[in-house]
């Protein structure tokens, strides 16, 4: 099966030339989670695009692409379709499940909703035992604070033994902590 991508940006030079370096000749790093969790609007904020997000059945199979620098080194980002397990039952998780396999990417970014942990870390219990390499971002921190969720982060990331970075994307809380792990992570 091949994808679909839709480029989402086209970074400038310091010089003021567009980049047109592909996103097939640069390490990936793919978003990726359940529906809904905010992995549009961090794909937005780490690229400077705007992606337009629907939740209609089908209409997220297409697969957002754009780019962000870590350290001074450019990488692809990837914002794949919606997925509630990576045992794939919808056609989204299936082209989700195989872009991931298929890219071999750098760096995977599972995004929670802080509100759902409990039905959504089953997922990143799967990803830890595929061996990619993972990191947790717990979104919508704000909303569970309101509604009285306390969660301890950096305990979670001891538990599961991968980095965990909580954030609020609508704010970009979080971001700066966000972009030096995963600087720190795709450099190791």
């Amino acid at each position: 099966m091949r994808f679909r991508y839709r480029r989402g940006n086209k970074p400038a030079r310091k010089d003021g030339k567009p980049d047109n370096k592909s996103i097939a000749d640069l390490q990936k790093i793919v978003l990726i989670g359940n529906p809904n969790v905010g992995k549009s609007l961090i794909f937005g904020r780490l690229t400077g695009s705007y992606v337009a997000v629907s939740n209609y059945p089908g209409t997220t199979v297409a697969i957002d692409t754009g780019k962000c620098k870590l350290n001074g080194k450019e990488y692809g980002i990837i914002d794949s379709p919606g997925m509630y397990s990576f045992i794939p039952i919808t056609e989204e998780e299936r082209v989700a499940k195989q872009l991931l396999l298929e890219e071999k990417p750098r760096l995977v970014i599972h995004v929670i909703d802080a509100r759902n942990m409990e039905r959504m870390l089953p997922m990143t219990l799967q990803m830890i035992e595929t061996d990619l390499p993972l990191m947790l971002v717990v979104n919508m921190m704000d909303e569970a604070e309101a509604a009285g969720i306390k969660i301890d982060c950096e305990e979670l990331e001891t538990t599961l033994g991968i980095p965990t970075v909580p954030v609020v994307a609508t704010t970009c809380r979080g971001f700066p902590e966000l972009i030096f792990r995963m600087g720190d992570y795709v450099a190791s």
